[in-house]
């Protein structure tokens, strides 16, 4: 798949904080190692980097990178404690009926052929997001999400959990494309961090690609001939 050249947000001497194309792995490919990564993409340029977290490869975004082996300990401690906030925008098939939602579901990774993320009561482990519902169209809905903690497709599980699925996602949705956005309809919007040097929360943003902006606006078209029908 083609990706667009991953945008630079901030740059300094302990952090490299860049917008995410979808389309591109966070980290090296576990069986092919010619496969593109995004680390891989940015080093030639800036130099080795050091992976604090991670975005799935169709999800768009806020994603930071350590510039030495002390930033990398400080910010790898902050993602493990949970001492950082993250907001996603994704869009769903489906209207939920609340405004805002908590769920607290364990989760265990690597499941099946597959390797999916299912929900596990007894063995899973502590995984808590807050969604809010940003804007409703007639089948769709616009929700913002705040991961408390940082679990591999925390944000997909939950959703789908909640009786719901992220358009096009391939393991936890229809199983089929959307005609809204060809790809996972997650962005990770923003992310506050403390800075290793100068202790200063500092929050980065990252705005919708186009492909995610185009989705919300044939949703709203929708929406918007909807009404003038009814």
């Amino acid at each position: 798949m083609e990706f667009p050249a991953p945008t630079i947000i901030h740059a300094d001497a302990d952090l490299l904080v860049v917008d995410k194309p979808a389309g591109i792995l966070s980290i090296p490919d576990g069986y092919d190692r010619a496969v593109p990564y995004l680390g891989g993409v940015l080093e030639p340029s800036y130099g080795r980097l050091w992976v604090v977290h991670r975005l799935d490869k169709e999800t768009s975004g806020v994603m930071v990178f350590a510039r030495n082996e002390r930033s990398h300990k400080a910010l790898s401690t902050q993602f493990s404690s949970y001492q950082v906030s993250k907001t996603y925008h994704v869009l769903i098939d489906g209207n939920p009926d609340w405004e805002e939602n908590t769920i607290e579901v364990p989760l265990r990774t690597n499941v099946g052929r597959r390797n999916r993320t299912a929900v596990d009561i007894a063995n899973g482990k502590d995984a808590v997001t807050h969604f809010r519902v940003l804007e409703r169209f007639p089948r769709h809905a616009l929700l913002a999400a705040y991961p408390k903690t940082g679990r591999t497709h925390q944000i997909r599980v939950h959703i789908y959990d909640l009786g719901y699925s992220i358009l096009s996602d391939p393991l936890y949705g229809l199983g089929n494309l959307s005609p809204f956005i060809g790809r996972l309809a997650l962005h990770a919007l923003s992310l506050s961090i403390w800075h290793p040097t100068t202790g200063e929360l500092i929050t980065f943003e990252a705005q919708y690609p186009k492909d995610f902006n185009e989705g919300v606006h044939q949703l709203r078209l929708i929406a918007s001939a909807s009404q003038d029908g009814g």
